[in-house]
């Protein structure tokens, strides 16, 4: 076939890397003039002027991201180079937290509840106790319970320096938001799945160089199609395929946005506007669409209720969560690269990285605050402040802000995320397209790799 993907992020590469593995053609629009989408590298000036190459945000991968690390190995990335493997660890910088050990599954984590400092037995007992109920449950919960009422058994210990910032991290949503079926999901594939898969994978290098770059050379070697700079106008359905902005394909990924699919679905003519209301031919929306769009119009075109339209107010009804990334100069050594910090509202940020560890200049530290509401300047100031408080860093000076407004899908719980079929010959991929993970790398690699044979296309 000849395929056409919209959008040259971890979703869209993942899924032309699949798509040339399976023998069919590729050509992938890209919008911007580089590739990665919200995970891509950035050049940044230190105050000594040197150059360097950051990233968008402090991403982290884990042991269990299988696909991720299949794909980024498919494409040639050496992945013991380019990633820091150490073991799970939510330690404070006062050694407070907990450590997983270096042994299998499920053992290094029963090691690691059982020596984690500052944790009295009780604290270490409700935990144990909690994850045996978990287990037994088999890792499941009803979907409109959140973060906060699964754990609520929990001491406040282990939820303040175990669940929420494993919460905020990994699903970018408060514990009282979050949903608790999703961070089940994450907890068992990687605290209490197979052996390695809580591994923290640190990235050595920048993001671009990390899969998205590579992944555009390995596609260009077999005769794939990557167009940078190149914003698709339109697409509409013919006889044989589909067209994009004029040109034909077999197929059409969307792996952009969901506000931007959501405006080519449109506009192609596949989901009509809405009649009225009242005439005879409405339907009630699907409840799970209702469900999601509060105080919205419940009612859309009968023969499109299931169908296209419906698929675009799910993606137009998701709500996101920033993500901002402090770079600090200024900064000592750290004893790990990577701490937790003790997170409040005036104090925001929930980890640390020694950007020293992963090969960057000394004294460079990311600081990550997730769930971000505060504006840039007031988030740089309570950031410093923290930094001077928490880790004795004297004369913290910012070397670079980067704000994601839109990092992530909030994951709350009961949360009706859009499919990945949309019609014949149209499917969508990304972090944000129903699966059973939050908006991570994996996730949408995930996507990316199952799309074509979502739709039937290989």
């Amino acid at each position: 076939m000849n395929v056409a993907i919209v959008g040259a992020g971890w979703a869209g590469l993942a899924a032309a890397v699949e798509a040339v593995r399976a023998g069919h053609r590729v050509t992938v629009f890209e919008a911007a003039r580089t590739v990665g989408g919200r995970a891509r590298a950035v050049p940044a000036t230190l105050a000594d002027g040197r150059a360097v190459t950051l990233d968008n945000g402090q991403h982290i991968l884990i042991g269990a991201y299988s696909e991720t690390l299949r794909l980024m190995r498919e494409v040639g990335v050496d992945v013991d180079a380019a990633l820091l493997r150490t073991p799970l660890a939510l330690v404070f910088p006062d050694g407070r937290g907990l450590r997983f050990a270096r042994l299998p599954a499920p053992l290094d984590a029963l090691a690691g509840i059982l020596g984690a400092r500052g944790w009295s037995w009780r604290d270490k007992a409700s935990l144990l106790g909690a994850a045996l109920g978990w287990q037994r449950a088999g890792f499941d919960c009803p979907a409109q319970r959140s973060v906060a009422e699964l754990c609520a058994a929990l001491t406040p210990r282990v939820r303040q320096e175990m669940i929420e910032p494993l919460c905020v991290s990994a699903l970018n949503t408060p514990a009282a938001q979050a949903s608790g079926r999703v961070f089940l999901r994450v907890l068992r594939d990687a605290m209490f799945g197979a052996s390695g898969g809580s591994h923290l994978l640190l990235p050595r290098t920048d993001l671009g160089r990390l899969f998205p770059e590579a992944a555009a050379d390995w596609l260009g070697a077999r005769g794939g199609r990557v167009v940078p700079g190149r914003r698709v106008e339109g697409i509409a359905p013919v006889a044989q395929g589909w067209t994009v902005d004029g040109e034909s394909f077999d197929q059409v990924v969307l792996a952009c946005p969901p506000g931007e699919a959501a405006r080519l679905v449109e506009t192609s003519g596949l989901a009509a506007p809405p009649r009225p209301r009242g005439k005879q031919d409405d339907e009630p929306m699907p409840p799970d669409v209702a469900a999601a769009l509060p105080g919205k119009a419940t009612r859309v075109p009968g023969p499109l209720a299931s169908g296209a339209r419906a698929w675009c107010w799910q993606a137009r009804a998701l709500r996101f969560e920033a993500i901002a990334t402090i770079y600090l100069e200024g900064g000592h050594r750290l004893p790990a690269p990577m701490l937790a910090l003790r997170a409040t509202p005036e104090a925001p940020a929930q980890f640390v990285f020694d950007r020293a560890w992963l090969g960057d200049p000394a004294g460079l530290w990311t600081l990550v605050v997730s769930a971000s509401a505060s504006e840039r300047a007031i988030l740089e100031a309570q950031v410093c402040a923290q930094a001077t408080a928490q880790l004795g860093c004297l004369r913290p000076r910012v070397a670079l802000t980067v704000v994601e407004k839109r990092a992530t899908f909030a994951c709350t719980p009961g949360l009706a995320r859009p499919a990945a079929r949309i019609a014949p010959g149209l499917s969508a991929c990304g972090d944000y397209i129903d699966g059973p993970y939050p908006a991570t790398l994996e996730g949408a690699v995930r996507s990316g790799v199952a799309v074509l044979s979502i739709n039937g296309g290989s």
